[in-house]
């Protein structure tokens, strides 16, 4: 009997801790927590975007690895690119913005 309990309580924290480090984030890829977050964020950001008239929401491609914000597609003019920056670094939760749009 004592074996059997010792064999399960090994067996249980052995697949206890498989299920914690199954949901960790490494450099490359995120935990379940973090794409929760960054999916918040980039749906926070697209609409801070879609909600600036002076901006074709349709053309600006918004992605969130680790709060980190990468804005890529096309805007108008620098004024739009900025406002779109400025649009995104103001969302909470956002560490940074990386801006890969270009001006059409």
């Amino acid at each position: 009997m004592k074996f059997t309990l010792k064999r399960f309580a090994t067996f249980f924290f052995a697949l206890a801790l498989a299920s914690i480090l199954g949901c960790a984030s490494t450099s490359t890829q995120e935990g379940t927590g973090e794409y929760v977050d960054d999916t918040v964020i980039t749906t926070k950001v697209k609409a801070a975007i879609f909600g600036e008239p002076t901006l074709k929401s349709t053309e600006i491609k918004v992605e969130t690895f680790k709060g980190v914000v990468q804005l890529s597609g096309f805007v108008s003019s620098a004024a739009a690119e900025n406002k779109a920056v400025e649009l995104a670094r103001s969302v909470k939760g956002v560490k940074s913005v990386k801006d890969d749009m270009r001006i059409k």
